[in-house]
């Protein structure tokens, strides 16, 4: 079964990233930034960790205030860099584990977390300024990578105590996890810093010295603050710190702290902090018991008749052709959709055999892919087809056979404006 080695801390600032594009591993100014990661990137690579843990915050790049979620886990077996505005940064791009990742989903949402998921977004320099340090001359470091966005910046936020519990539940998740892994928790962010008005350059160093002391021996008084004590402490932006509380829950009591170092050159205490994990092996029957709960909820939906559960799994396989057919609901895609089919699935990457499903409508074949229903329904309404029709289809009927079947044979789509009114006429 997979084993949490132990919990790393690292600053995520874009100073970190810059410095390494720019080569300036040997400047006075910036050596301490380098030593630092080299201390953990030693650690990773004698204890031969095979998956990272990185808990990061997107800094309104790949997630807007549009959609605004408190946590959400990547799902996805590749994280590009993304172009937060002068071009993205020339790393490689970090990988995902898949199974872990869906396994960790299913656990945080049986435990009661209301997560959130992405797959197909690129990146900051929230996650990318840590883990592109752990690479070296040889090239970027081998493992792989499950990513929990939290989202720390539109009020309100989850508080410490979440983050703890939410760090707890993932030690059960990764501990129930069938495949021998070994894995590290990695909580990016931090230290003090304040980067928005007046108080913009704030920086309380005896509060960070406090914070890495209270991690290692006293977390409670941690989980027990505020958010506005956090702020106070260490600034508005630097209260992003209670992510550490995530990687520090998923740890057992007692740890060894193998490196500590801070380095506060500008406007953020840049930290490295490594600890090892001295927790008991899993009870074998405990963990049986958990992925028993894990399952529980959807037990016996998989073998429902003529029913195909849309999980992870099947999302992942088919984000492309799902995307494709989003898109529908942008007016320029549709028309091209309708004008200039062929060219249009081409510029998207879909196959031949995508395309084929498409061209010749055939809907089942789509369901039992794992082409989502509610595209389907975006597809039919584009080209005038009524939601029943697509249902009769399922089942190898015909409209009227399907009708036949209803309390009232009614029709009906989610088009608009003249389209629906057309098929209305029909």
């Amino acid at each position: 079964m997979a084993r949490i080695i132990g919990g790393i801390g690292a600053s995520h600032s874009p100073t970190i990233g810059y410095a390494k594009d720019t080569g300036k591993q040997q400047d006075p100014a910036w050596k301490p930034i380098f030593d630092g990661f080299d201390a953990i990137r030693g650690w990773v690579k004698a204890q031969q960790i095979d998956v990272i843990f990185v808990i990061y915050n997107d800094h309104i790049t790949s997630f807007f205030f549009d959609h605004y979620s408190a946590f959400a886990l990547g799902i996805d077996d590749r994280y590009v860099a993304a172009d937060e505005g002068g071009g993205p940064r020339e790393v490689a791009p970090a990988i995902g584990h898949l199974g872990l990742a869906r396994h960790i989903a299913m656990s945080l949402v049986a435990d009661e977390f209301d997560m959130s998921f992405f797959q197909g977004k690129p990146v900051d320099h929230g996650l990318l300024s840590p883990l592109s340090m752990l690479a070296d001359a040889q090239g970027p470091w081998p493992g792989q990578v499950v990513p929990l966005q939290v989202g720390v910046l539109q009020l309100p936020i989850p508080s410490a105590r979440r983050m703890w519990k939410l760090g707890q539940t993932l030690r059960q998740a990764v501990e129930s996890y069938p495949e021998d892994l070994r894995v590290a928790v990695m909580a990016t962010g931090g230290l003090s810093h304040q980067v928005h008005g007046e108080r913009a350059g704030f920086l309380n160093e005896a509060w960070d010295s406090e914070f890495l002391d209270l991690l290692e021996h006293s977390p409670d008084t941690l989980v027990n603050m505020r958010i506005a004590e956090y702020a106070a402490k260490g600034g508005m932006e630097g209260a992003e710190v209670i992510m550490w509380l995530i990687m520090r829950g998923a740890l057992s009591e007692q740890v060894r702290l193998v490196h500590k170092q801070t380095y506060a050159p500008s406007v953020t205490n840049i930290c490295t902090l490594v600890f090892e994990d001295l927790g008991a092996e899993p009870d074998p029957a405990a963990v049986a018991a958990y992925r028993a709960h894990i399952g529980h909820e959807l037990d016996g939906a998989g073998a429902l008749p003529g029913t195909y559960p849309f999980t992870h799994e099947r999302s992942h396989a088919n984000l492309r052709l799902n995307s494709f057919l989003h898109e529908l609901v942008k007016p320029a895609h549709r028309a091209r959709f309708l004008s200039d089919f062929d060219a249009l699935a081409a510029e998207h990457g879909l196959s031949a055999e995508e395309q084929a499903l498409i061209r010749e409508r055939r809907w089942i074949e789509m369901v039992r892919r794992g082409v989502s229903f509610f595209v389907l329904e975006k597809m039919a309404a584009v080209l005038g087809v009524p939601n029943p029709a697509v249902y009769a289809a399922f089942r190898g009927e015909t409209l009227e056979q399907f009708l036949a079947t209803r309390k009232v044979p009614m029709t009906y789509s989610v088009a608009g404006g003249d389209k629906v009114r057309a098929m209305a006429k029909r």
